[in-house]
């Protein structure tokens, strides 16, 4: 996995991998989901890092109900103190998630409840670029949605963080 967050390859490079090295590389695209990239793989070759996402994103559209409640369940709570992978520790520091006043954690702490209690799965936003304000007033408003308007956000979230990570990976 070390060659997801530090090295990137080309499309090309990707076309020639067998599906154990493709799966590898590319499995953590969608968070403990590795079964996106391992369907994904017989769909190339990829013309470039657009057509790669877009196939994944089949992959997740095409799935059985449960096995997408099982990807938004898979994300970890914004902001939370407990061990996440690699990338979205990442991703969450950038957004200043690793820097929280005890006051700003137990707001994040209480609003990942309030939502995960609401929706069965966990807040899922796309941190980069944004800060945490901006992220804490998502959660606020976002908390207020409809149980089948918010899954279609988390999946539209869902496809923002891919298509960054895939684009961190592909050169």
């Amino acid at each position: 996995m070390s060659n997801f967050i530090g090295g990137r390859v080309t499309i090309e490079q990707i076309n020639g991998m067998n599906e154990a090295r493709f799966t590898e590389l590319l499995g953590a695209v969608f968070e403990h989901s590795p079964w996106v990239a391992e369907r994904s793989w017989n769909e190339g070759p990829f013309r470039d890092s657009g057509h790669l996402h877009e196939t994944m994103m089949r992959q997740v559209e095409e799935a059985a109900p449960d096995e997408v409640l099982s990807l938004l369940r898979a994300h970890p709570d914004l902001a939370t103190r407990l061990k996440v992978t690699a990338l979205s520790a990442a991703e969450q520091q950038g957004a200043g998630l690793d820097a929280l006043t005890q006051e700003e954690y137990d707001y994040f702490a209480e609003m990942n409840q309030a939502y995960k209690e609401k929706f069965g799965f966990p807040f899922i936003l796309a941190v980069a670029g944004r800060t945490k304000a901006d992220i804490a007033e998502a959660m606020g408003l976002r908390v207020e949605s409809s149980r089948e308007a918010e899954r279609k956000r988390a999946l539209a979230e869902i496809s923002r963080i891919a298509e960054h990570r895939i684009c961190r990976i592909v050169g």
